[in-house]
């Protein structure tokens, strides 16, 4: 008799023991999500950046309608090319993607004060005619 009961508390306790176990598990789960979310929600704010800066680098200046604008756009100037330009003349340490980010822009606006061009952060005519000289 005293060995039916040790045997049920026995049986009991491993119960107890795997619901406490499974318990601390969905609890680990709960919070590996809750971190995924979290880097997601980060990297959607970084996106959401890029595609506010992205807009900021194409807006065209209200006084000028398209067909001016497309008349002044430099030949070669790409955002690779940019970014080539500007990690060969020693401003930029970035990855050469075509993505013109926060650091891109720093260091146009570097080279740009540099060599005694208007600190715009905007790739122009004459901005473009002195970086385009570090392209190769």
């Amino acid at each position: 008799m005293a060995l039916k009961i040790i045997l049920a508390g026995l049986l009991i306790l491993s119960f107890t023991g795997c619901a406490a176990t499974q318990k601390s598990n969905r609890n680990l789960q709960i919070e590996q999500l809750q971190t995924r979310i979290y880097e997601l929600e980060r990297e959607l704010e970084d996106k959401d950046q890029d595609i506010r800066d992205l807009e900021e680098a194409l807006e065209v200046p209200k006084s000028t309608n398209y067909t001016q604008a497309k008349k002044t756009h430099t030949p070669g100037v790409t955002s690779k090319n940019i970014q080539r330009a500007l990690k060969n003349a020693g401003f930029y340490s970035g990855t050469v993607d075509g993505k013109i980010g926060k650091n891109t822009r720093k260091a146009i606006k570097n080279f740009q004060k540099e060599n005694g061009l208007k600190a715009d952060g905007m790739v122009g005519k004459r901005t473009w005619e002195k970086l385009a000289a570090y392209l190769d």
